[in-house]
Order: C-alpha cells, then sequence, then structure tokens
C-alpha cells in the first residue's frame, strides 16, 4: 500500500517557511503526548464545529486520534508558528479512504483536514498563508499530484480559502455525516491561483538593474536587425563607429559595430549611447520604436500592437535573466528538457518574437516555456457531425487514445457521456490546451455545449510541458510518447495562433507520403535525417463561423495534433536539442556552442564539417533530389549529439512548411497542397535566406566572436559542404547551375518589415509567398569559394 513517507521522530521539521511580517510556518508530525491536551481544546471550540468533535473527552479525542496516527495512509501533523502550535494537518491518500466511493479517484489523489487553532490576536491573512503553506506542503511530494476536498455545504468560510487557492468545485455529495462538496486542486490550478496580484508573482519584473540591461540589449537588437533589412539610414562617424538619427533629428544613437558578411552587424552592446540634443538619455527600446516609427514604416492602426509585443519580449527577457538555472557550461550536460527550457533566442531575427498578447501574468508562469511548468490537457468530446479523426495508415483511434489516456480514463470519459444520456460512439475525444478552455471555447462555442455536439469530460492525467514553439506540448510523464500541438488563440509573432481543422485532415497523408518518399532514400539515411511525424489529428469545425472564410481566425480554435518524439529515436548516451541552443548565450555572455564544441575534443572545424554533414548535407539532397524545401530555422530542428558532436537532425512542422516545387512528382489527394510553382530565385531563397541569412549568419558571428573559427573559414566549410555534395551527384549537374548557391548576390528577405507592416497578420493567406518583403540584395558569403572549370 502506498502512502506518504513522512512517518519520522516527532520533532523532525517537515516543511517551514518564512513568511515577510509575520514569521517562521513549520510542520511536525503530531505527538500524542504533547499535542492532545491542546488539539482537544481546539476541537470543542465553536468555530470547529465542522471537524465534528464537539463534547468529546481528552480520552476520545485521543483514542480518534492514536486510530488515525496507525493507519498507515493517514498523517497527523501539526503547524507551528514561530514555535507555537497554530494548527493541525490531516494529510491521507485518497483511494484509501471513504471518499473513493464517492468518484473515480486516482492513485495520485490525496485528501487533506486544516483546522487552526482558535484566534487570540489578530494575524494578517493569517488563514491564507496556513492554507497555501499547507497546499505547497501537499505539492512538494512528487506522488501527489491532486489534493481532493470535501467541505461541509454550510463552511462558507473553507469555501472561500479553497477556491482562492485553486481548487474548482465539482459537485455536492452526500456523505453519511454531512453533505459536502467535492473539489479538486491540481498543480496548475494552485500555482495560477497562488501567483495573485496580492502576492506578487514571479512574472513581474522586480529589479530596475535587470529591466535596464534587457531593454541596452534589446536595442543593440533592434539597431542590428534594422540596420540589417535596411530599415534605419547610418552613418559612420568614424572607423567601427556608428550613429542613426531619429525620425525627428533630436535622439542620435551612437555605438561600435563590425559590419559581417550577409550585412550581419556586431554591435557592441554596452558602446550603445544615446544623445537627446546633446545631453546622454536612457536607453529604452520602447522609446527607440516610438522615435523611429516613421522609418521603420509601422502603420498608425498597429503601432500599439507592436508595442505591448516588444514589451512582453522584454518583460519575457527579464525573467529569463532572473531565473536562469544554468550557465552554458551546465547546459551542454543537459537534459533535452533542461536545455529546451533555458533558451532565451528562438528566433534571432524578429526583433518582437515574445509577445504572446492574451496571456495575463498568471498564464505566463504557468504556460510560458521559461516558467517550466508542466499541466495537464483538457479533454472535449466533439459531436462526430462537427469533429473529425484523421491518422496515418495503421494508426487506429482506439490506438492513439490507449496512449494518451489509457483504459481506465477512456471508460471514464465515456461515462460521463453515457450519464448525460449521450451516446459516446458518436464523439471524437479532442485533447485541449487549458488557456484555450478557459479564455476561447466556453465562450465562442457556448452554442455547441449548450446542444451538447461539445462535452466538457474534465482534465488528462498526463503532465505535459510548453516547448519554445509555445502550443507544441512535450509529454513530461511518458517522453517516448507524441507530443501534442493544439490552437492557443494567442497573438504571437504576426499570427494567431490557431489550427485549421480542414488543413488537419490533410496532415497524416502528408506524413504517409512524405514517409514513404524518403523511406528507401540511402542519402538520407546515412545522414540520420528523420521526420518527426505528425500521425494523427482532430478538429473541430465551427459552423456559425465557417461563412467567414476557412482561413479566419475563428475558424482554427479548436483543432490538435499528435506528433512523433524524438526521445526513442536516439540511442542510449546520445543527447537531443533545439537547435536554437547553437545561438544561445547565458547571463554571462558566455555561448553555448563554444562550450559544446569544447565539451566535443574535436577541433573547431572539425566540429562544424559535422554539424554541416548533420543538417545542411541533408537539406542540400532534398533541394537538389527531391526538389523539395522545409522551414529549417532553430526550433524546428530537434539535434542528436553524442559526447558533444552533431549526429543528426529530426525535422518537425513538416507538414505546415514543406513546400514541393517538383511538377513530375503525382501528389495523391490532400497531399497537393504543398506544391507551389514560384520562380527559380524564390526556390533558392529556402536556403540562401532561412538557413544562410536566418541561421548561418548568427552562428558564424558567434563563432568569430570567441576566436574558435575565423567568419571566412566558416564560410568556406559552408561552401566545401555544398561542392561535396555536388561532386557526390554529377548526375545532377544540370540542376546545380540552375540553382546555384554560389551566386554572386541573392534578393534580401525582410522579416522584421513583414512584421512590422502588419503585426496582426503578417501573411496574407490568400497570397503568403507574394506578401513577403524583400529590399535590395545580399553579398553571397559562399560565391567566392565556388570552382571555376578549371578548378574542376
Amino acid at each position: 500500500m502506498n502512502t506518504v513517507e513522512i512517518k519520522s521522530n516527532n520533532t523532525e521539521i517537515l516543511h517551514s517557511k518564512q513568511i515577510d511580517g509575520i514569521g517562521i510556518l513549520e510542520l511536525r508530525r503530531m505527538s500524542i503526548e504533547r499535542d492532545i491536551q491542546l488539539l482537544h481544546q481546539w476541537v470543542n471550540m465553536d468555530y470547529a464545529v465542522y471537524w465534528e468533535m464537539q463534547g468529546q473527552t481528552v480520552e476520545e479525542v485521543t483514542k480518534a486520534y492514536q486510530e488515525f496516527l496507525a493507519l498507515s495512509y493517514y498523517d497527523v501533523l501539526i503547524g507551528t508558528l514561530n514555535g507555537r502550535q497554530m494548527f493541525l494537518l490531516e494529510r491521507y491518500k485518497a483511494s484509501n479512504d471513504t471518499i473513493a466511493e464517492y468518484y473515480d479517484v486516482r492513485e495520485d489523489d490525496y485528501g487533506m483536514h486544516i483546522l487552526l487553532s482558535p484566534v487570540k490576536e489578530r494575524i494578517p491573512k493569517f488563514s491564507w498563508h496556513v492554507f497555501s503553506f499547507v497546499v505547497e506542503f501537499m505539492f512538494s511530494d512528487e506522488k501527489v499530484n491532486r489534493i481532493v476536498v470535501e467541505p461541509d455545504v454550510r463552511n462558507d468560510k473553507i469555501h472561500v480559502l479553497n477556491k482562492k487557492a485553486g481548487f474548482e468545485y465539482q459537485k455536492e455529495i452526500a456523505l453519511p455525516h454531512k453533505n459536502a462538496y467535492l473539489a479538486f486542486c491540481t498543480r496548475e490550478s494552485y500555482n495560477k491561483a497562488h501567483s495573485s496580484k496580492e502576492d506578487g508573482n514571479k512574472a513581474t519584473v522586480n529589479s530596475e538593474y535587470v529591466w535596464t540591461l534587457v531593454n541596452r540589449q534589446h536595442v543593440s537588437k533592434m539597431l542590428g536587425e534594422f540596420l540589417h533589412e535596411l530599415l534605419l539610414e547610418h552613418t559612420e562617424v568614424k572607423e567601427g563607429k556608428y550613429c542613426v538619427k531619429s525620425d525627428n533629428g533630436n535622439a542620435n544613437y551612437y555605438f561600435d559595430a563590425k559590419r559581417k558578411a550577409l550585412d550581419h552587424w556586431n554591435i557592441d552592446t554596452m558602446s550603445i549611447v544615446k544623445q537627446v540634443e546633446g545631453r546622454a538619455d536612457e536607453i529604452n527600446a520602447i522609446q527607440f520604436v516610438m522615435e523611429f516609427k516613421e522609418q521603420l514604416g509601422i502603420p498608425d492602426e498597429f503601432l500599439p500592437t507592436y508595442l505591448e509585443e516588444i514589451i512582453a519580449t522584454l518583460k519575457g527577457a527579464a525573467f529569463k535573466y532572473e531565473h536562469q538555472k544554468f550557465s552554458s557550461k551546465d547546459l551542454v550536460v543537459g537534459g533535452f528538457q533542461e536545455i529546451e527550457h533555458a533558451m532565451t533566442e528562438g528566433h534571432p531575427i524578429f526583433v518582437a518574437n515574445n509577445g504572446r498578447i492574451g496571456f495575463n501574468a498568471q498564464d505566463f508562469e504557468i504556460y510560458a516555456p521559461e516558467a517550466n511548468q508542466i499541466f495537464e490537457l483538457v479533454w472535449l468530446a466533439g459531436h462526430k457531425s462537427r469533429a473529425k479523426f484523421t491518422a496515418v495508415e495503421n494508426l487506429t483511434y482506439k490506438s492513439v487514445l490507449d496512449q494518451e489516456l489509457g483504459d481506465s480514463q477512456q471508460q471514464e470519459f465515456s461515462s460521463r457521456l453515457v450519464n448525460m444520456g449521450l451516446n459516446a460512439k458518436d464523439y471524437i475525444l479532442i485533447p485541449v490546451h487549458p488557456w484555450q478552455w478557459e479564455n476561447k471555447i466556453q465562450s465562442i462555442f457556448a452554442p455547441d455545449i449548450a446542444n451538447k455536439n461539445l462535452v466538457y469530460l474534465g482534465r488528462g492525467k498526463e503532465k505535459y510541458s510548453p516547448q519554445q514553439s509555445i502550443r507544441t506540448l512535450f509529454n513530461a510523464s511518458n517522453p517516448e510518447n507524441y507530443y501534442v500541438k493544439t490552437a492557443l488563440s494567442i497573438l504571437n509573432m504576426g499570427f494567431m495562433r490557431g489550427l485549421s481543422p480542414y488543413y488537419m485532415q490533410s496532415t497524416p497523408p502528408i506524413t504517409d507520403w512524405i514517409t514513404q518518399l524518403f523511406a528507401e532514400d540511402e542519402y538520407l539515411a546515412s545522414k540520420g535525417f528523420e521526420m518527426l511525424g505528425e500521425v494523427a489529428t482532430v478538429g473541430y469545425r465551427n459552423f456559425n463561423f465557417e461563412p467567414m472564410g476557412r482561413t479566419h481566425a475563428y475558424n482554427k480554435m479548436l483543432s490538435a495534433l499528435w506528433r512523433e518524439s524524438p526521445v526513442d529515436k536516439v540511442k542510449e548516451g546520445q543527447q537531443l536539442m533545439t537547435m536554437a541552443a547553437l545561438l544561445h548565450k547565458d547571463n554571462e555572455g558566455i555561448a553555448f556552442v563554444s562550450e559544446m564544441i569544447g565539451v566535443s575534443g574535436l577541433m573547431p572545424k572539425k566540429w562544424l564539417r559535422e554539424y554541416l554533414n548533420a543538417y545542411l548535407s541533408p537539406l542540400l539532397h532534398c533541394f537538389y533530389h527531391h526538389e523539395i524545401v522545409f522551414m529549417p530555422h532553430g526550433e524546428n530542428i530537434i539535434m542528436a549529439f553524442e559526447n558533444g558532436v552533431p549526429l543528426k537532425v529530426f525535422m518537425k512542422d513538416i507538414t505546415e512548411e514543406v513546400i514541393v516545387f517538383n511538377k513530375s512528382i503525382e501528389l495523391p489527394g490532400h497531399v497537393d497542397r504543398l506544391f507551389l510553382d514560384t520562380t527559380d530565385e524564390m526556390k533558392l531563397s529556402y536556403i540562401l535566406n532561412d538557413v544562410f541569412d536566418g541561421f548561418f549568419r548568427f552562428l558564424a558571428d558567434i563563432l568569430d566572436q570567441d576566436g574558435l573559427i575565423a567568419e571566412q573559414e566558416f564560410w568556406q566549410e559552408v561552401a566545401d559542404c555544398i561542392m561535396d555534395y555536388q561532386y557526390d551527384y554529377p548526375e545532377l549537374e544540370e540542376k546545380f547551375q540552375r540553382y546555384d548557391f554560389f551566386q554572386a548576390e541573392f534578393p534580401r528577405c525582410c522579416l522584421n518589415r513583414l512584421q512590422l507592416k502588419n503585426t496582426k497578420q503578417m501573411l496574407n493567406l490568400a497570397d503568403p509567398f507574394g506578401s513577403l518583403q524583400w529590399k535590395g540584395t545580399l553579398v553571397n558569403p559562399v560565391a567566392k569559394y565556388k570552382l571555376t572549370e578549371v578548378d574542376k
């Protein structure tokens, strides 16, 4: 029989906490000899009527608590304030208690009862401090994932505390000795409730120093990326020192910088000086946007939204700085999810990259990847007249649910539908992000809920962890199980992050097709290149909004997909991480990639060759051999390493972002949406802009700064990687000539220009490629290394 393992001597402190202005709260085991007289007084007070021990003698109370202490699943604790007995806590495993007869109990459910001492002197918010302290203690045990309470329906005071602490009241039950409410509290609901305004919360920026620092760092990024996209004009004051002027010419920003390949600006962050009419002024990212808004070309209607995204990005950066747990040196030997949650720069190009408009401060603390919390998904049942499940070949709806829910919870959900007079076979189960359920589904889909086309079933048991791509959730309970990607209707980086129920129907067929296409490709197999298949989907159509068009955000609010995990695709001793980690720097400015090269024991250029072999070579093959491209930025690639050496990559988000140029391939139904008939110049941009400018530009700069690989040597290695591939496939010479990655220049794709033009929807979904923003050209850093016919 499982029980909470705290049976120890009576004086051992099991949990303690300093409460500002009050003192130290502590918990210890109850002692009959030491505590029973005082406890007898407490239970006989008028205020303790709901404890149901009034009128009992000392002997009767003693006997009752001796029986409690003898139970292996029951713990009785005394809480003290500054050493003085102040409350009683009873904790028990719910499955061993009579409460289990009144609901579908879980093995990780634990119950509690609290009794406070009579008030002799008023202590501000004492009840709340004790209550939150107790819940915190309960959740400090990893075996406790949900707390159940059954307070008397008449006990209004305890109801207030329960709800404030995050307990959700489910129903009224008739116990033998009282009518009670059945209520539950999960870790997630407690964390959300506990971070209330009156108690402060971690998401609040409390350090003026940190706020000043992240503003300076962000202005440095703004200068670099806006200059890169030719949004700002600059003057070179003297060699290596530059100046940009605000719209009205009053504010001048001076800074030291190195100009690098691909018009990359390596700006010395600490050198930035702002002068207003000759006087020094603070470095403030929000003011910077206002001072340059005309040059940046932000339409007035979108300026407030962009400023909100900038502020949220700054706030997120401050949170990451203040809560950094691991240095780069720590991370190189870290676990997959430790690295994932430590990242500070997922999208190096975008200036406003962390907006998450829709989240409040408490949402941030629970659902943001940098907060590193786990939570359970909400499950809904959608009627088959509106909901559709789709999966790859040989994968059934039942097998997906068996993995995601298990038999007992499937039966529990089915029983709930039957108890409502519904036929469970008429419904499809849908996993939903808790934020989406609370903030969108309950209101937008109210008609569907009312007429039982959509039914709330409850929370699942599996724990999920948000990834950098915030609506993608990693299964923390069973890492080998699927990721779940859900609709999450927050505005982030120019898009409302929904999922189309119509696209969901084509996702598994695309996975099947691309898997079969690559299955017999010996070159990709030799590189270890793999897709993380999006193997199953579910989508729910909202008929009320469909007349507005299928691409409308309101028609992308209730869908989900299941994606393969890379965890069971690597061998023991191999390490997984997001490729974004290669651009990460810790609070001390130490680059993760430099530490990783050190761990590998390889010479830096040899390490780079291994990386390019794992990452760039497969992309070249997909482009030239299959005429297929992806969007292979840092967050879309999971890399496998062994002893610090790059081994292979896993591509994710394949069905949303894969594009086929090959006209000779016959694409089956649903897959034909991948085809794009476009110019050769546009095709090349998927490597030249997305890889060279979008990732290599930053990686080359870091390696050069750290003195590991000079910039020209970096690009020489890239050129060698391309030529090695071309040497291996002479039969593709015609394509090499047509699609020349060694061309002298290529058009500059400007993602910030795209976002600034329309912060609420960057791309025109009717013409996504036509709406891209271009400005001038970039000198190709590998062009100089192209072999002439004589060289060949």
